[in-house]
């Protein structure tokens, strides 16, 4: 006979999200478990590349009653550095982590929710999904016409330019994964040809203050989900094209095509060795000029009402993205000697032992600002879950705060 342990709140997953939920519920005197199958901060450390560092500074590193202390805050943390502060503040909250543990099943009962995993059953009222949004690499459907000459690869398989075949490398997806693997690669002396779709462009820096200052400041990053007019658009667009790299530099197309990478359209299929692009390079990368040019004028007139702020550079544009006149239409993998296609395509979460009727026809969880459509369940750490920051870890706190008293007002009935 199985026996269950009992608990008022099961969170699955122990990263940022799931422990800045576990200080709320603390603090609400919920009592939980998180259900963790590795260690702490285990996608951190085991699913990036080995030269990755965040794309917020330091100093937007905050989670509830903890924040960076250190005396570079305008610097981006490599990957060990994540682990460790999401390790000290594990601690610092005396987080009830239960290590090592996979969830394989997770089903409704008559009192809330049963949870099967390798470690034992777990019975609770309520339950938080906190796993993570970036488990599953997307790879589409073209992969599957492509030679097995060719070696393919995900952003999860990827660690360093090292592992890789001699010969050209094709990275297909232009955010920010995609590129900052074409300058890393590019720069290992391997020709790089980037296959980009929709995209968005912003600079590093902006007028002395680094752009996430200023989204920050502006309000931009605390805008809500129920205040924008098509919020599955909006939790739909790129991640933004940034690197948090150590001379503060930008990332763009621009920066890449300076260093050799070669630019193509969307990837639109496979034909006998050939890769087929689609004609709308210059179109989309238009496109994505306009929209950094736009965001570049709010905070000019943000600036505008609020000269207050001091060592403010002049109000500056850039170049518009350079693209040939007639960018390329097919590549024949064999004759220009690609060896690998890397799909930095996107991602999405794992929800394979979820077997509760709450997701789409896409496989997406339904819900309402993070409060699922089935009682006494939420989530966290998804794109613009409550707010534009949700999927960073200084989205993850005001987020928390407001589940978890909906989650203590669910209890209280």
């Amino acid at each position: 006979m199985v026996t269950s342990r009992n608990v008022t709140c099961v969170i699955i997953g122990a990263g940022h999200a799931g422990l800045a939920m576990s200080r709320c519920l603390t603090e609400l005197s919920v009592d939980h478990v998180l259900l963790e199958r590795g260690e702490v901060a285990n996608s951190w450390r085991t699913e990036r590349w080995d030269s990755l560092r965040l794309l917020t500074p330091n100093w937007q590193s905050r989670l509830p009653g903890f924040k960076y202390q250190g005396e570079n805050p305008d610097g981006f943390r490599d990957m060990p550095e994540v682990i460790k502060f999401i390790d000290q503040y594990a601690n610092f909250i005396s987080a009830p982590v239960e290590t090592s543990t996979r969830v394989t099943s997770v089903s409704s009962s008559e009192s809330g929710y049963k949870i099967i995993t390798n470690q034992g059953e777990w019975r609770c009222k309520v339950l938080v999904i906190a796993s993570g949004a970036c488990n599953i690499a997307v790879v589409p459907n073209i992969a599957e016409a492509v030679s097995y000459k060719v070696n393919m690869l995900t952003p999860i398989q990827y660690k360093n330019p090292n592992q890789l075949a001699d010969g050209g490398v094709m990275i297909v997806g232009a955010s920010a994964t995609g590129t900052q693997l074409s300058k890393e690669i590019q720069l290992s002396g391997r020709q790089v040809t980037l296959s980009v779709g929709e995209h968005v462009r912003v600079p590093r820096v902006y007028r002395g203050y680094d752009i996430k200052w200023w989204m920050d400041s502006t309000g931009i990053l605390d805008e809500r989900y129920d205040d924008v007019d098509d919020i599955n658009r909006a939790r739909r667009v790129p991640s933004l094209q940034l690197t948090g790299s150590l001379d503060r530099g930008t990332l763009d197309l621009n920066t890449l095509t300076g260093i050799g990478v070669k630019l193509v359209g969307r990837m639109v299929g496979m034909r006998d060795d050939k890769a087929l692009f689609s004609g709308s390079l210059k179109n989309v990368c238009s496109l994505a000029d306009l929209k950094m040019n736009r965001l570049l004028d709010n905070i000019d007139e943000w600036i505008t009402n609020n000269d207050h702020i001091v060592g403010i550079n002049p109000r500056e544009r850039f170049l518009p993205t350079l693209i040939e006149n007639s960018p390329t239409l097919e590549i024949n993998l064999t004759e220009n000697n690609i060896k690998t296609i890397i799909w930095a395509t996107g991602f999405r979460p794992d929800l394979s032992w979820l077997d509760v009727p709450v997701l789409d026809r896409k496989g997406q969880i339904l819900h309402e600002g993070g409060i699922v459509n089935f009682p006494g369940m939420y989530l966290m750490g998804m794109q613009f879950l409550r707010r534009r920051k949700s999927s960073l870890i200084d989205g993850a706190g005001d987020d928390a705060l407001d589940l978890s008293k909906h989650l203590k007002a669910y209890l209280d009935g």
